[in-house]
């Protein structure tokens, strides 16, 4: 644990996002860490989250909790991406590290924005991709590095698939997916996508407003290739009203793995590369990868908690968090990707050169 004592705030908006995830709880059970305020311009949400965190002071205006409480790290916490650029980089300009709700921005460019502002600053942006940070995700990854199922060839990623399955789904949840298949097995080097709606190829003319303002959205069908510069092979897909087959599965030479067990602490494994249905010979056991504390037994405020303690690792050590800025606006290249490779009917390169995004064009 670090000896150094932070001073730590969050920005809500009840009514535009709330507060995410809880990302203005992944305080507790830091002893280094003060939580001084929070900032929420609607009278109930702003008392709420008062009394959720303890804080000291509460505030209308984030802007006025900034300047005059010195703070060294801020939630930023709306679901929304409406505001996001403008209260990270607020939090920036007065020298506040940051932990971001995802999706980070609803474009590169503004993503790319963070970054660059970050970087000028000397200042470290986290984002909640919270599942790059458990235990057993770690575990996972030890797994594959060992050859536990022989050379990684392919990795498939499923979005939750539920009403807003599609491009709605890849943007909102997908986005955790993205995240987690380049920690496993790294960065893109070109992808491919196929959107459709109701069966029909989509254009512009499918930009649709999503439920929540996540930036555009259009399909309810989402197919995309993914060529890893590492050689595995990628795939995600995202259909409408299909809920409940959201996961991930890894193939390789010599078996395959799903961490889509129900628990955290496992993953299903058969060493067998060939899924036969029927074949008695096949067989997939469950076991356990890692153990996990009881502060882990709700997943998300665990995630938010991990996050903090990396976060103020990668101060304290100068380095990136384990979900960083750059982190996020790589996942949302591989979202924004499907959409210009279905528009222009080809493959898409990385880094993505229309750093807009392609369904506002």
């Amino acid at each position: 644990m670090s000896k150094k004592h932070y001073r730590a705030g969050a920005i809500g908006y009840t009514g535009e996002g709330n507060y995410g995830h809880g990302l203005h709880l992944a305080y507790h059970h830091l002893e280094n860490v003060e939580f001084i305020a929070v900032a929420d311009p609607e009278p109930v949400g702003r008392q709420k989250a008062l009394e959720e965190t303890n804080a000291l002071r509460s505030y209308v205006d984030y802007h006025e909790m900034l300047e005059r409480e010195d703070l060294d790290i801020v939630s930023v916490c709306p679901r929304w991406v409406t505001n996001h650029v403008e209260m990270v980089l607020a939090c920036l300009e007065v020298n506040c590290h940051v932990y971001c709700e995802k999706p980070m921005t609803a474009t590169l460019a503004d993503g790319d924005l963070i970054v660059d502002v970050a970087a000028e600053k000397g200042l470290k942006v986290a984002v909640a991709h919270q599942g790059v940070y458990f235990p057993s995700t770690y575990a996972l990854k030890q797994m594959l590095q060992d050859g536990k199922i022989g050379k990684v060839e392919l990795i498939r990623g499923h979005g939750k698939q539920d009403g807003r399955g599609g491009g709605e789904d890849m943007i909102t949840l997908g986005t955790h997916t993205f995240n987690m298949m380049r920690f496993l097995v790294g960065d893109v080097e070109w992808m491919s996508g196929h959107v459709t709606e109701a069966g029909e190829e989509v254009s512009l003319d499918h930009v649709r407003v999503p439920t929540e303002p996540v930036g555009p959205v259009a399909g309810d069908c989402i197919q995309s290739y993914f060529a890893f510069k590492s050689g595995v092979t990628g795939f995600y897909d995202s259909r409408k009203d299909r809920f409940g087959r959201g996961g991930m599965e890894i193939y390789g030479s010599e078996g395959i793995i799903s961490p889509n067990v129900g628990r955290a602490d496992q993953v299903a494994i058969c060493l067998d590369p060939c899924w036969r249905i029927g074949d008695p010979s096949q067989k997939w056991e469950i076991i356990e990868i890692c153990d996990l504390p009881p502060i882990s037994k709700r997943a998300l405020d665990y995630g938010n908690h991990l996050a903090i303690v990396d976060l103020i690792e990668a101060i304290e050590q100068n380095r990136k968090p384990l979900s960083s800025a750059s982190d996020a606006v790589a996942a949302l290249e591989m979202i924004v990707g499907a959409y210009q490779s279905q528009l222009t009917k080809a493959r898409v390169n990385f880094p993505i050169k229309n750093r807009q995004h392609p369904l506002s064009c």
